[in-house]
């Protein structure tokens, strides 16, 4: 079931977005309704692929050995991976 939200816009903005539903002729509602739709979308995936590169990290069976970079290493403002060109 559809809710109705109120929003509060600047004018000027809203006159902008007015003309721009117009000549994709729709509405002002629609098009806040499909940006909202497309952020939560975005957020979900990002979740979904966050949530699978850790669980690659956590059964990866790759072993770094004991290298850690010196601090020097870390801090000089170096490319941090022209080591291995």
């Amino acid at each position: 079931m559809a809710k109705n939200i109120t929003l509060a816009i600047d004018e000027d903005l809203l006159d902008k977005v007015r003309v721009l539903a117009a000549i994709k002729r729709t509405s002002v509602n629609e098009l806040v309704r499909t940006y909202l739709q497309r952020l939560v979308a975005q957020e979900q995936e990002r979740d979904e692929v966050t949530e699978e590169l850790l669980k690659l990290s956590r059964d990866s069976k790759a072993d770094m050995g004991n290298w850690r970079p010196s601090r020097d290493e870390t801090c000089s403002g170096e490319p941090r991976f022209d080591r291995w060109r």
